[in-house]
């Protein structure tokens, strides 16, 4: 089903529903975000979403979006989990590191512990799935707020020296308010994740024919779909009906992660490098 060519704006969720349903299990991934409160983790997920900054600060309980992609003929499904910074629930954590795909651990550049619980949170990400035997954990630890240099404290340099970078985990640092690196961030992050670069904002056009990294329309939004024009063959929307996978569906999915297991590849336990074959086995399509 091609949702980039539908003609009927009252099929438009219909067939979004259905291209959710029957995206290949290989081209399903989960995105989770963390980082401590107040560091902008929503602020850059809906940089990435829509391309547009939001002023005011909602504490975030725990937020789901989820964007489908059509590249090259092909469909992918990427969720997004953002995460709370004040979870007080270790079990709702790991199992969101369980069930992760690619990892954003985000800081503030003007607090210190903020960048402390990222390298605590790495540390957790790393030994809670090496436990469940996957060995390669994609990830870009993200500095934050980088436009505020005169209440910086933490320091560029530093954070470099102090943060030991794999194959496939990287730093950056980042302002969601001026828009300064995130396209790059996720250029990073997707790279590392072996994922299409066209997932970028600034790689696909939205539904609505644009070429502009700023629109990216729900499905279904008033005047926000101009099916009759053909887009290219690489574009994405964001799904208005997403909904996060109930606990037993992420339950589950670990289990059958668990049972299926991952081939290791090396010795070395800072190559991070994922068996592609046994990744694409294992990884399931979680529906609710």
């Amino acid at each position: 089903m091609d949702i980039c060519n539908k003609m009927d704006p009252s099929a438009i969720n219909t067939a979004l529903l259905e291209t959710e349903l029957n995206t290949p299990a290989k081209n399903c991934y989960r995105l989770v975000v963390f980082g401590s409160p107040k560091v902008g983790k929503t602020c850059i997920v809906h940089r990435f979403l829509t391309g547009e900054y939001e002023e005011q600060y909602t504490p975030t309980i725990e937020d789901f979006h989820r964007k489908i992609y059509k590249i090259r003929g092909e469909f992918y499904r990427l969720d997004i989990l953002d995460t709370s910074g004040n979870n007080p629930f270790p079990a709702m954590s790991r199992l969101s590191i369980l069930t992760g795909d690619v990892f954003l651990l985000v800081y503030s550049i003007e607090s210190r512990e903020s960048f402390q619980e990222a390298l605590r949170l790495r540390q957790l990400i790393i030994e809670t799935k090496r436990t469940a035997r996957t060995k390669s954990v994609p990830m870009v630890i993200v500095g934050n707020k980088c436009d505020n240099v005169n209440q910086r404290e933490v320091d560029l340099e530093k954070a470099k020296r102090m943060i030991s970078v794999g194959k496939r985990c990287s730093f950056i640092e980042v302002s969601a308010k001026e828009n300064i690196q995130i396209v790059e961030m996720f250029r990073i992050l997707f790279e590392h994740a072996r994922l299409p670069n066209e997932m970028t904002p600034a790689m696909h056009k939205s539904m609505s024919g644009s070429t502009s990294p700023n629109t990216s329309p729900k499905m279904g939004q008033k005047g926000g779909i101009a099916l009759r024009k053909r887009i290219s063959d690489a574009c994405g929307v964001i799904s208005p009906n997403a909904r996060r996978p109930s606990l037993r569906s992420d339950l589950l999915q670990v289990r059958d992660n668990a049972l299926r297991g991952t081939t290791k590849k090396g010795d070395d336990e800072d190559d991070d490098v994922f068996d592609d074959n046994c990744l694409q086995k294992k990884r399931g399509c979680v529906i609710q």
